[in-house]
């Protein structure tokens, strides 16, 4: 899932670069989307583990 981020994070700069803004804004915006909830599937991972791991 950080793949598909990463991969619409490096799209957006390049359609900046080539002048395409309404498009760089929404690959951005949906990297953003993506790397949020990636973050949030992190975290809840994270904590089950700690949570399961017992003493």
């Amino acid at each position: 899932m950080l793949r598909w981020a990463l991969f619409f994070f490096v799209f957006a700069l390049i359609a900046a670069l080539l002048g395409f803004t309404g498009l760089a804004a929404a690959f951005a915006g949906i990297a953003k989307i993506i790397f949020y909830f990636f973050l949030v599937i992190f975290l809840v991972t994270l904590i089950l583990g700690l949570i399961s791991r017992g003493p």
